[in-house]
């Protein structure tokens, strides 16, 4: 992760359930609590936006990492 911010922010989303909820409701809101670039902003929101908020067993994770072990 490029900064302390961003870390403090996955931290905050995965470790806070009303955090987690308020991000789901309103990413922005959230997002404006922490000092993070543009760049991560769009980096977080276009992740999001692409496999929601997903956890190391999550099937979102899975669908978006499978097509990619025939990479390696």
């Amino acid at each position: 992760m490029e900064s302390d911010a961003l870390r403090d922010l996955v931290k905050k989303i995965f470790g806070d359930e009303d955090t987690k909820a308020q991000f789901k409701e309103n990413p922005d809101s959230v997002l404006s609590q922490f000092a993070l670039t543009e760049q991560e902003k769009k980096a977080v929101l276009s992740t999001y936006f692409k496999v929601g908020l997903v956890t190391g067993t999550s099937p979102q994770l899975e669908a978006t990492i499978e097509p990619m072990f025939w990479w390696l």
